[in-house]
């Protein structure tokens, strides 16, 4: 049975930043016991930060370690490295060598944080894990919790929540999820006496500090120079490694016969088993449906075969009005208006209004072309 959330025990996830801390704080002022926790996620945990670049550091760890002291929490490290280290790098890895595009962020917060965290959690005893994330978790008239927008918009973040299940937003609290603006969850740290109050948000994939995801991957999975074709097969450059490009990339293609029009081209297609990258112009990126068979549901799966909902595939992507249907092992789901530049192995989450229904890995995408 899920928890009432009133006055529980909560393992409050503190990453070392500004959110996670002002998240902690606002549970023990709502009279919670808490307890706080940093994950180590990076192996090499004395990597320190640059900027904004870099998470899970000695740094971060410390930062966390000074916020639970000053709210009056126990404060534990838990090294999750090895299981972050199977469960999402090694996806990352293996998703780009089979020429999808990964989303790390989501593969995190379903494996790691709410998934081995929570299940630690639960056996330890406690009864809701508390994180920074900004969404909110709202229970309907028969009891059953459900995963909601957040109230500032820009900050957002129920997209990578996305791959939450029931049973674990059943265990699951976001105190900044009504908080009208960043600005005022800073200035309630700054308040509070936290020292990060101004710490700079993190940005990029943790697990690649420096951005340069093109050489990361190529010291993982090596790189070997082939063609960059049109549609036709028509070779019109060549690249360092088809597996650094992504579908709708349009800068770094090295061309050296510039299209007919003059218009640029974009990334269509990466094939990896022929170290092909296709190129074209930019409406041949429309997609007019997109289908999967590995889905999450927040909540129970929708009873009808078909169903009318707005979809998103990227964190901060405009939501399209869609028609869903389920065909076979897969979920099919036609966008009303093309959705530009879906790569296989993006997540597609699935909205009734504010609430989140699910997500779909994608497996596949038709073009907006062959659907009309």
């Amino acid at each position: 049975m899920a928890p009432s959330l009133v006055g529980v025990k909560v393992l409050a996830a503190m990453s070392g930043g500004v959110d996670s801390a002002v998240a902690a704080a606002r549970a023990v002022d709502a009279g919670h016991d808490v307890t706080g926790v940093h994950l180590a996620l990076n192996r090499n945990a004395g990597t320190l930060r640059t900027g904004s670049r870099g998470c899970c550091t000695i740094e971060d760890a410390m930062d966390a370690r000074r916020v639970a002291d000053r709210i009056g929490i126990p404060f534990y490290v838990w090294d999750f490295s090895e299981r972050f280290a199977e469960e999402v790098v090694d996806d990352f890895v293996a998703e780009y060598a089979a020429g999808r595009t990964p989303n790390p962020c989501l593969r995190c917060n379903e494996r790691i944080k709410f998934a081995a965290l929570l299940d630690r959690a639960v056996a330890l005893g406690f009864d809701a894990v508390c994180t920074g994330h900004y969404a909110v978790v709202r229970t309907d008239g028969r009891g059953r919790r459900q995963l909601h927008r957040a109230s500032d918009e820009a900050k957002d973040q129920s997209y990578v929540l996305g791959v939450l299940t029931g049973e674990q937003l059943a265990h699951a609290m976001f105190p900044l999820g009504e908080t009208p603006s960043k600005a005022i969850v800073r200035a309630e740290a700054a308040e509070r006496g936290f020292r990060v109050a101004s710490k700079p948000d993190s940005h990029d994939i943790c697990f690649i500090p420096d951005g340069d995801t093109r050489g990361w991957l190529a010291e993982r999975l090596g790189s070997a120079t082939g063609p960059v074709v049109d549609r036709d097969g028509t070779e019109l450059g060549s690249h360092e490694g088809a597996l650094a490009y992504t579908v709708g990339q349009r800068r770094g293609l090295s061309l050296t016969r510039p299209a007919p029009d003059g218009r640029p081209r974009f990334v269509l297609e990466v094939k990896p088993a022929t170290n092909t990258v296709v190129v074209g112009p930019k409406e041949a990126l429309a997609i007019g449906a997109l289908a999967g068979s590995r889905m999450s549901w927040a909540g129970s799966r929708p009873e009808r075969p078909e169903f009318r909902c707005d979809v998103q595939v990227r964190a901060h992507a405009d939501p399209v009005p869609a028609l869903a249907a389920f065909e076979g092992p897969e979920l099919v789901v036609r966008p009303d208006e093309p959705i530009i530049g879906l790569a296989p192995g993006q997540s597609a989450v699935l909205y009734e209004g504010t609430r989140v229904l699910g997500q779909i890995t994608v497996d596949r995408t038709v073009s907006a072309a062959s659907v009309a």
